[in-house]
């Protein structure tokens, strides 16, 4: 590994003229110190850092690259329409061609709206489902990440409780708080959000339970309400449709976002006919959302999706990742948490409470070369190969040992436990 000289400038720099030197969810503030702020490039599973270090990155940016940073088929058929135009006065004939596409590989959808951050599809999904019931309340699941308005946000700074005056916490996959949360609703519930399963930060994952999931779509059926499912980081990942198919379940929206066009900035609100005209009566609009490229991107991007195995791929790598991970950690002493879809693995360390130890891996990992997070589930991307995994495997063999060799030493990360004491008294 080389020095991080260049990193550590650059933050220097953004401090002066950046709030904080960085903000959202790939801040490096609740990351160990060695972790990369700034990065330079990308090449299928491999990013460089500004100070030519380079990882097997297990986050894809955070989910946005599902087949791989750079992808040549993709990013032709985006520089291509860049030299016709991006942001034009009206939407390119990709507007059409991508809200049919996606029309056409998510069983539940009839309409397509297209925005540009996943916290944009949820919040236009909160407002389809007041504008189409007439109603106010919306559940969401205790701990649920929907994004970054002041409705969801998982942080109180500038939030004043009227901003959340209409909604409500359930528990879930636990039918019986849901049916409470419904019941305290009476005849003013829009809507149920529902992640594809339980993602939350600095938790073990949790698969959605088939009962919830038929719950929760009987509840709406009975009441009217909505029923949406906030597939915008797990979209395409899990399956090639909505993610609650995996249960049987259909919603009435969908909110995708990150990896249908590999990295390029879109995002989308899929919804059936039964929330058509609310959708038709809201106010939503931005100067970017229109833009071609990422349309174009997105079209290709699910053509690949459609005839390529990259999810086969991932869940067969990811499983070898998994399992070699559990025998090597027994070797050392540790036990993992390993949880969620191995596609999408989120990996903490038993007897844990402070996160030291699930830190102190993922730096040791970070200086053999692969990028690992410690509280955020990760991403697979169709780029990576078995020789890719055999070679994080050798370093987690060697960042076991590292870490065991100074467990005694390893602080708690302080400004850690600062966010896990303000998190926990925003729920």
């Amino acid at each position: 590994m080389t020095t991080n000289a260049a990193d550590q400038a650059l933050r220097a720099r953004a401090l002066k003229v950046v709030p904080g030197g960085m903000y959202g969810h790939e801040a490096t503030t609740l990351l160990p110190a060695s972790y990369p702020q700034f990065f330079e490039r990308g090449e299928g599973a491999y990013i460089w850092d500004v100070d030519g270090n380079r990882y097997l990155d297990f986050m894809c940016a955070y989910g946005p690259n599902l087949l791989g940073y750079n992808d040549r088929r993709v990013n032709d058929i985006a520089v291509a329409q860049l030299a016709k135009g991006d942001t034009l006065t009206g939407p390119s004939a990709h507007f059409v061609d991508l809200a049919e596409a996606l029309v056409g590989m998510v069983s539940h959808a009839d309409w397509a709206m297209f925005c540009k951050n996943g916290t944009d599809a949820t919040t236009m999904a909160m407002t389809t489902a007041r504008a189409q019931t007439g109603k106010r309340r919306i559940l969401v699941a205790d701990g649920a990440y929907h994004g970054a308005a002041p409705w969801c946000t998982p942080m109180p700074a500038g939030i004043v409780p009227e901003e959340r005056a209409f909604i409500s916490k359930y528990q879930y996959n636990d039918v019986a708080s849901l049916e409470t949360a419904v019941a305290e609703a009476g005849d003013d519930l829009a809507a149920i959000f529902a992640s594809p399963f339980k993602h939350d930060a600095f938790i073990d994952q949790a698969l959605p339970d088939p009962a919830y999931a038929r719950r929760a779509r009987e509840l709406c059926d009975e009441t009217g309400a909505m029923l949406i499912v906030d597939d915008v980081r797990a979209g395409f990942r899990l399956i090639r449709d909505c993610s609650w198919e995996l249960v049987g379940v259909r919603p009435d929206m969908s909110c995708w976002g990150k990896s249908f066009a590999n990295g390029h900035p879109i995002s989308a609100l899929l919804g059936n006919d039964r929330c058509r005209e609310g959708a038709s009566h809201i106010y939503v609009t931005g100067s970017f959302w229109f833009a071609a490229v990422p349309m174009a991107a997105g079209v290709e991007t699910l053509r690949i999706l459609r005839e390529s195995d990259y999810l086969e791929n991932s869940i067969r790598l990811g499983t070898m990742w998994r399992e070699g991970l559990d025998a090597l950690a027994a070797k050392h002493g540790f036990a993992l948490r390993q949880t969620g879809p191995v596609q999408m693995p989120q990996i903490l360390f038993d007897n844990d409470p402070d996160y030291r130890v699930g830190f102190a891996w993922g730096e040791a990992m970070l200086k053999r070369g692969v990028y690992v997070h410690p509280w955020h589930n990760m991403f697979f991307c169709a780029a990576m190969t078995e020789a890719d995994i055999q070679f994080a495997l050798i370093a987690a063999d060697d960042a076991f040992a590292a870490v065991k060799s100074q467990l005694a030493s390893i602080e708690p990360h302080p400004v850690v436990l600062m966010f896990l004491t303000a998190l926990a008294g925003a729920h």
